[in-house]
């Protein structure tokens, strides 16, 4: 960690395998009894599906999938609770709650052999950075592998009460006026060199404020960010939903912009296992990719929209209102200062408009935003760690296999993205860098 006296990050969950909850006898409509116990007896869906003719013939029926309490861990839970890993013939899947994302990496390190987790819901920049080691413990790489995007938006910037009259939305600058009378504001992110801390750096420069010098950013386990606001740890907070919508039920906070407002259809989280586990396991883990696939589509019907959030709204996952979940993930938005979208376009997707496909392009920004701010050195390979992490190879494979070879893009570029009014060219991404204004880098 660089910077420190500036950065003061501070991790507030355990991050060890005993920190992972194991999610058990789980029923499609939620009515079991909640499961902490942390046990380890695999967990069967209520669907029971015999393998479909066109499954690959896997070379393990087991995997650990770990997932924290957002409404993007959809995807993986809704697999599970749908018996798609047993439709592709993974019957022994287990879906492993994770306390926060520093467990997530301490977990994925252990592997499932050493009682920690194969594979994860995950930040999308943090298989990039245990390849590299610049965030395992060990500071050894780890090489981990992106098989999908599981969405894209879905995350927000909320502020707390104390600052409603300063009615602060996209732009970030009135926060400038606090900052000059010798306050110290207090942002909280859920990880360093994740995309909500990217997504707050990002938002902060554009209004001309330094996140490393004219605020204190702190690391804060998502399920614990409105509590944490409630009790007075942070003036701000970036995090995935449904905490934002669940920070404005208690009137504590607002939101002053969903993320999706600063790059609209922006990626997000990711499915990614370990590179060895893969290796080893190539037609299990492109089973496992296959029935993600499946879940995302069924995530993004309408019809089941309400369904899914009660699913996943229950204390084996996360534990939250239905409510919370199922309006903002509808794009009924409300921002808690009498503004309220009814069918915001930048809503959660897991599958429609490519959200599941995981853009090569996209990945180049994570890794340049890492580099602006000193988490990836200057001189990375960016191409090259790329290639080896992303697997939209695997991605295309799957598609086709599920029927959705319509749904394969033409290219591994979505192009030329605008993000909060800058121009970013994956092709010149040194060039972007270069004109930011703000920076570590």
């Amino acid at each position: 960690m660089t910077n420190l006296s500036r950065r003061k990050f501070i991790i507030t969950a355990g991050i060890t395998a005993a920190g992972a909850i194991i999610a058990n006898g789980c029923s499609s409509n939620g009515s079991n009894a909640d499961n902490n116990s942390g046990g380890t007896t695999t967990a069967k869906p209520a669907a029971n599906f015999t393998p479909v003719a066109n499954a690959p013939k896997v070379e393990t029926t087991k995997a650990k999938l770990g997932f924290i309490a957002l409404t993007d861990s959809a995807p993986l839970i809704i697999a599970f609770e749908k018996g798609l890993f047993q439709k592709y013939g993974m019957t022994d899947v287990q879906v492993v709650k994770q306390t926060s994302w520093a467990a997530t990496r301490d977990n994925l390190e252990l592997g499932s052999a050493q009682g920690g987790i194969d594979g994860a819901h995950i930040l999308s920049p943090m298989p990039y950075l245990m390849t590299a080691g610049a965030i395992t413990k060990t500071k050894q790489p780890l090489p981990m592998q992106i098989l999908a995007r599981l969405n894209t938006n879905g995350q927000a910037i909320s502020i707390s009460n104390k600052y409603k009259d300063l009615k602060i939305g996209k732009d970030s600058s009135p926060l400038k006026q606090v900052i000059a009378s010798g306050k110290k504001l207090t942002c909280a992110v859920t990880f360093p060199g994740g995309t909500h801390d990217l997504w707050m750096r990002s938002w902060l420069s554009a209004g001309g404020i330094d996140p490393e010098k004219d605020v204190e950013i702190i690391v804060i386990p998502p399920p614990q960010m409105v509590a944490s606001m409630k009790a007075g740890k942070m003036d701000a907070f970036c995090v995935g939903e449904p905490w934002n919508g669940k920070l404005i039920q208690e009137q504590t906070g607002y939101s002053a912009v969903v993320t999706g407002e600063l790059w609209k259809d922006h990626p997000e989280k990711a499915l990614s296992m370990r590179a060895d586990w893969v290796e080893k396991n190539p037609n299990a883990a492109k089973a496992i990719l296959m029935a993600v696939q499946e879940a995302q589509i069924w995530c993004d019907k309408p019809e089941n929209k309400d369904e899914m959030s009660k699913i996943i709204a229950t204390g084996k996952y996360l534990k939250v209102d239905a409510i919370a979940i199922s309006d903002r993930s509808k794009g009924k938005i409300d921002y808690g200062t009498g503004r309220i979208e009814t069918a915001s376009p930048v809503a959660m997707k897991f599958w429609d408009d490519n959200s599941s496909f995981p853009y090569k392009s996209h990945d180049t920004w994570f890794l340049t935003e890492n580099m602006r701010w000193g988490q990836l050195p200057a001189n990375t390979d960016v191409k090259a760690l790329i290639e080896k992490v992303n697997r939209s190879d695997m991605w295309k494979e799957a598609a086709k296999a599920i029927g959705q070879e319509a749904a394969i893009p033409a290219s591994d570029s979505r192009g030329v993205e605008d993000i909060l009014g800058v121009k970013f060219d994956p092709a010149d991404s040194a060039g972007y860098l270069k004109g930011l204004k703000i920076k570590k880098a």
